[in-house]
């Protein structure tokens, strides 16, 4: 029987490929129905039986050893962002404005390659592993809570949890993890500031909006630096301004939106309230009213501390103790915490950097991925797999 690191080598071309693939037809949030025509018959090929259509354009598929043992989730997403590809590569997004500029087609590849060395496995295991291929990562709510809300864990006790995230952020050979917290809550406001207009030559006769949106946007930045604890973590930012339309017009209203992105839930509540509450009475200050818009994003992304150290230790026997980092908590968030809230897992960031033209941030018009990163990514993710079911990952 082929060990795991020669069923992922002996995948590789078939790993880049279908990255190639995906990568060359984008799809975003919920328009995934290629990408999951692409999913659907290579676990077909496999002899799964897979669900499509769940959250929309989700695809889940049980693998059963028929020997008692855990059940293990192990989860890529498949959607691309709505930003332009900018390389100059063969693979190319060929669908204007949309592009892979996040990783999703390795995962969703390097995924496939997981299923395919699990079931080339299988007489070695014991237990079952559902394979949860999902939609719209990059949109709230999001694929992950669609997915749940339609049923793909009905009839399923999951035991470990278990996934992956390519990253530019590390070089090509590395794992970077952590226990705890690790990826941040995502919550998302609008704020609308409503005054009384006029004319700008006479402000005594308005309730200036704009004014009480500019004190506001300060205050706002007072309840992380002057309220939350410093060993605490979270961000406020107001990311848009908008207001007025004329040079000689004071406008009825200021519209400002943004972000909170915290770790601890009970953070995450306080400062939800506050905004609320620092909204109003600044506005009120003004002689003006603010209405405050809120929408729950992702929960944080929590590592159980027992599965973190498992994981670590899968890597190390991949790429070498040495070169398994502990990873930063990141602000950004990943709905891939409510898998977690299913079962202890871990979510770890499998470097991904091979040199300059790899090196772009998550998101640019000129991501990429070293491609030489998705045997590695494989073989990580299948051992951790594996491990979990008692097979062997040496």
């Amino acid at each position: 029987m082929d060990t795991i690191h020669e069923h992922a080598t002996r995948l590789t071309e078939k790993t880049v490929a279908t990255r190639r693939d995906l990568h060359m037809h984008p799809e975003t949030a919920f328009q995934e129905v290629r990408t999951a025509g692409v999913v659907d018959a290579r676990l077909r090929e496999l002899g799964l039986t897979p669900r499509t259509g769940v959250g929309g354009t989700g695809v889940v598929a049980v693998w059963d050893s028929g020997r008692p043992g855990p059940t293990v989730l192990a989860r890529a997403d498949m959607d691309a962002l709505p930003v332009p590809d900018a390389k100059d590569v063969p693979y190319a997004s060929q669908t204007p404005g949309n592009a892979h500029a996040c990783g999703h087609d390795g995962h969703t590849a390097v995924l496939l390659s997981v299923a395919e060395t699990v079931v080339g496995m299988g007489d070695a295991l014991a237990g079952r592993v559902v394979f949860v291929f999902q939609p719209a990562e990059e949109v709230m709510p999001g694929g992950a809570e669609a997915m749940l809300n339609d049923g793909a864990l009905d009839g399923l006790t999951i035991d470990h949890v278990t996934g992956l995230h390519l990253s530019s952020q590390y070089p090509t050979g590395t794992v970077a993890l952590r226990a705890g917290p690790a990826m941040a809550a995502t919550d998302t406001y609008d704020l609308i500031v409503r005054g009384r207009g006029g004319h700008a030559a006479r402000p005594q006769e308005t309730i200036d909006p704009i004014v009480a949106g500019a004190e506001l946007v300060q205050a706002l930045q007072t309840l992380v630096s002057r309220e939350l604890d410093p060993i605490d973590r979270a961000v406020i930012s107001v990311t848009r301004f908008e207001a007025g339309s004329a040079y000689n017009v004071i406008p009825q209203e200021a519209h400002l939106a943004g972000t909170l992105r915290t770790f601890e839930a009970d953070t995450r509540e306080r400062l939800r309230e506050r905004i609320h509450e620092v909204a109003a009475s600044v506005a009120a200050t003004h002689r003006a009213e603010a209405d405050v818009q809120w929408t729950s994003g992702f929960p944080a992304v929590v590592n159980d501390p027992a599965e973190a150290d498992r994981l670590r230790a899968v890597a190390a026997r991949v790429v070498g103790p040495e070169r398994v980092l502990e990873m930063a908590p990141i602000m950004g968030g990943d709905d891939m915490a409510y898998w977690l809230q299913a079962a202890p897992g871990c979510y770890a960031f499998v470097g991904a950097s091979g040199g300059e033209a790899t090196a772009w941030p998550h998101h640019h018009p000129n991501f990429d991925v070293d491609e030489a990163a998705l045997p590695i990514a494989v073989e990580v993710l299948a051992s951790s797999v594996v491990d979990a079911l008692g097979g062997p990952t040496g």
